[in-house]
């Protein structure tokens, strides 16, 4: 099989017999953080079985290098794959200026091509995406990292990680490796043929120069690899996190949220008290609901139109008593799509950055997209940073699967993001446990995002998920929203946030689009929970819901309700979510759906998705289907009947989730301690 191997590497790890410490003649500064200004030329290069060797050419003179590639490399598991394996990346480990001493006698040689080759066959495979003429540029995301790769104003080609990208240089495309791998493959042979170029391994030098370079591309023939090479960050040498620091960090914050709280927030801390209280002891005195539809016969699916949406815009008016806004949505399914987007207005913002989430994590991508937020308030940008303290603390304490074994997470968050920086970060109180569980940025008081997605690893990489990138005046709802959360969360409490709750609301953002309704949480109001649960009483034709957490007893019985009606309900869920308690519920909550005729959908892997739709009228964003978002949490969801918004909701969300998911023929075996969880369930957080 041919394929090619773009290691855009300079050398690589380890030599077969690496000097002693003291061997080394150590460069000016550290190479991870060198700005390397001149192209690297690689003179000679070569390989055996484990270890490979580099020899170029540097503006301080000859450099060697090298590498044991097959730590990480299992050549054997490549030669079985039937498709491309990996990308693979590997850091650079060393360099010396002594020549190597234990040459490898069984070597390879490679064949080295100069940049004007490079230049070539690069220009070949971004002619169709990123033509020169044209300011702005490719994001390719490779392992864990997304570059962002442009011309410069001499027609030059640069690569940098995305989030370093020129404000100046918007993003053209986005490119997955494999995809590039796929246009490259065949280019290349054919580049190879017309230049009578027949040996195997080939290094190009590049030419590429700047912080986190990648001044060569290795290609291997005859194995389906991609190895990637740069140099690597300094590690960071703040202090690590632990456990125990998590857990004082937790109680610390309960009581500060609950004693500073009674005096800086008296009022809100006393009516969530009540609230919450008064929603236990309805909950415990609730019927079991569902056993008196136990005999209703379940009914074909209707074929009637849908509910008036006029008319349901106008009860939506009533309900809420306010008329909806006005803007566009645009949908950003998965991390792969959001983060670079969110990446490339964060990089191009002029004015503010205002963000409010309910988890800002410690791992590795939140500390990336921290680094981004520290560098633009170094430039000017005001930017402020709101998070919940309880959810941010308790999720730093959790370690995702796919985090890397070498992260060493940041002990404080927070002192993090203001650490050399002028970030201004507040944490969200938690009185009585409750939470604020929105996710909105704005940006330059134009652009806002929102939806489902924290500042996570997890987010960005293994869960499915769901955010809308809006714009138009509600645009200026949502950041009056953050003011007077910013305000609530700062030294003067309640007084704070009624001072801003008084405020009118700034006209800032275009006035563009079409009717866009923003609905919240909130403990003495819940929006979000009347108006779906209005929606499933009113819906005639289809309910479709996707939400990773069904412990809400009173949709649960709306929907079988709806579905005896004859109404088309479908249900997508992960079979496996976050919260091992929230699993069973879930189990349950789909055994009795199913039981009352209503169509269940598995999931495979952690949808995160919050949205429901019914009969064309759309209601997304950060709301579970469980107590804590319908009830007490502080949420905010949008909803629109806009036919297309609504069309394309059902055709980039809906459609695919359903296709890919199995769906439910048989209820999951029940456990006797399944119901004691539900008891508790709708409380787990």
């Amino acid at each position: 099989m041919i394929s090619i191997c773009p290691v855009m590497a300079a050398s690589l790890l380890t030599c077969k017999s690496p000097p002693e410490p003291h061997d080394f003649r150590k460069l000016p500064e550290q190479f991870a953080d060198e700005q390397v200004t001149e192209p690297l030329i690689a003179l000679e290069a070569f390989r055996d079985e484990s270890d490979f060797y580099v020899r170029y050419r540097a503006a301080e003179g000859i450099i060697y290098t090298g590498g044991n590639w097959n730590q990480r490399i299992q050549l054997t598991e490549i030669q079985a794959a039937e498709t491309y394996a990996g990308p693979y990346t590997l850091p650079l480990q060393y360099r010396q200026r002594e020549a190597w001493t234990d040459i490898p006698k069984q070597r390879v040689m490679f064949r080295i091509l100069g940049q004007n080759e490079w230049n070539l066959f690069r220009d070949q495979i971004l002619a169709s995406v990123m033509p020169k003429e044209v300011s702005g540029g490719l994001v390719l995301h490779f392992y864990v990292d997304d570059y962002f790769l442009y011309y410069d104003g001499a027609g030059e080609l640069r690569t940098t990680l995305l989030q370093d990208k020129p404000a100046d240089q918007p993003i053209l495309a986005y490119m997955d490796f494999s995809e590039f791998f796929r246009r490259g493959a065949p280019v290349l042979e054919e580049f190879f043929a017309l230049r009578g170029i027949s040996e195997r391994d080939i290094l190009f030098n590049t030419g590429d120069v700047g912080a986190y370079s990648l001044p060569f591309l290795y290609v291997n023939r005859d194995l389906p690899m991609a190895v990637f090479a740069r140099h690597e960050p300094t590690p960071r040498q703040e202090s690590s996190a632990g456990r125990a620091m998590a857990y004082l960090q937790t109680a610390g914050h309960v009581a500060q949220s609950h004693l500073l709280g009674i005096a800086l927030r008296p009022f809100s801390s006393i009516s969530r008290l009540f609230f919450v209280s008064l929603d236990r002891v309805r909950e415990a005195a609730k019927p079991d609901w569902l056993v008196e539809l136990e005999a209703t016969p379940i009914p074909p699916v209707s074929t009637s139109s849908g509910m008036n949406l006029d008319a349901w815009e106008e009860e939506l008016d009533e309900l809420t008593g306010r008329k909806s806004s006005k803007g566009t949505i645009e949908y950003l399914v998965d991390g792969e799509e959001f983060f670079p987007r969110l990446i490339d207005t964060l990089s191009s913002a002029n004015d503010s950055i205002h963000l409010r989430t309910y988890i800002f994590d410690n791992d590795d991508f939140a500390e990336k997209i921290g680094r981004i937020l520290k560098r633009r308030s170094n430039e000017g940008v005001d930017v402020k940073l709101l998070f919940d303290g309880l959810g941010t603390i308790i999720s730093t304490i959790e370690e995702q699967p796919s985090l890397p074994d070498e992260w060493a997470a940041p002990a404080s968050v927070r002192r993090f993001l203001q650490t050399d920086s002028r970030i201004r970060v507040r944490q969200a109180p938690n009185p009585w446990l409750t939470g604020d569980h929105v996710k909105v940025i704005t940006i330059d008081h134009r652009i806002a995002f929102t939806g489902g997605m924290n500042i996570a690893r997890e987010y960005r990489y293994d869960w499915h998920d769901l955010m809308m990138e809006v714009h138009g005046p509600v645009v200026d709802i949502l950041q009056h929203e953050f003011q007077k959360a910013w305000a609530y969360a700062g030294p003067f409490g309640d007084l704070g946030y009624l001072l801003r709750w008084i405020e009118p609301t700034a006209a800032k953002a275009e006035n563009e689009g079409y009717p866009v309704r923003v609905l919240f949480t909130r403990l003495e109001d819940p929006e979000i929970f009347k108006a779906q649960l209005r929606a499933i009483r009113s819906a005639k034709r289809y309910i479709y819901v996707e939400n990773a957490y069904f412990t809400d007893d009173a949709m649960l019985y709306e929907l079988v309700k709806a579905r005896k009606r004859g109404v088309d309900v479908r249900v997508i869920m992960p079979l496996v979510t976050d919260r091992g308690a929230i699993t069973r519920n879930n189990a349950l909550a789909a055994n009795a759906m199913l039981r009352h005729g209503i169509r269940i959908f598995v999931y495979p892997g952690m949808s995160h998705v919050k949205a429901a739709v019914f009969d064309g009228w759309a209601c997304l964003g950060s709301a579970n289907w469980d107590k804590w978002s319908l009830s007490i949490n502080n949420e905010l969801n949008l909803a629109t009947s806009h036919p297309e918004t609504v069309e394309s909701l059902l055709k980039q969300v809906f459609e695919p989730d359903l296709a890919r998911s199995v769906e439910l023929t048989e209820p999951f075996p029940e456990r006797w301690s399944d119901f004691l969880l539900e008891m508790m369930g709708d409380y787990i957080f």
